[in-house]
């Protein structure tokens, strides 16, 4: 949970209270972020005030975050996604954390359970690119135990969290 979300009194682990209208909109935003409130109204035949009034709510309640463009990571110049596997010392997480969002080809990262802390979705131009990111810069961050990378072949669509 971040500090701003902290401020706003957003609890972490605490799901919001969201009734089906509040589902469907944010639903639409999922598939088109861009649509404006007008048009969401009228897709879901509420009156513009109604969903500015739901829309800021769920903004202020933390359930929307945020809002970003959508890329085609091959148009946008990365060639090769993979998977890194990292094995971290012991209570490191946040130190680790810290550098690892540091490096912009690092597109997602998760602490996970099991044989390794962290699986980390990492995007770049090419394999050269690819073997300098995992030798250079994830496995020289301190604690950083060891890794394992696993080459993306083909990727299914993915689907708004």
């Amino acid at each position: 949970m971040s500090s701003e979300q902290a401020d706003r009194g957003v609890r972490a682990g605490r799901s919001a209270e969201l009734d089906d209208l509040d589902r469907r909109i944010v639903e639409e935003l999922r598939r088109d972020g861009r649509v404006s409130m007008r048009a969401l109204a009228e897709r879901l035949h509420i009156s513009r005030a109604n969903v500015y009034t739901r829309v800021e709510r769920l903004h202020r309640d933390g359930v929307i975050t945020g809002y970003s463009a959508v890329i085609n990571p091959e148009r946008y110049g990365y060639g090769v996604s993979a998977y890194v596997y990292l094995k971290v010392s012991q209570h490191s997480w946040k130190s680790v954390r810290r550098r690892v969002l540091e490096i912009p080809e690092v597109a997602h990262g998760a602490l996970v359970s099991g044989e390794n802390d962290l699986v980390l979705l990492v995007r770049t131009r090419d394999a050269q690119c690819l073997r300098e990111l995992v030798l250079n810069r994830l496995q020289t961050i301190p604690d950083v135990v060891s890794s394992h990378t696993v080459l993306i072949l083909d990727e299914l669509p993915s689907h708004p969290a």
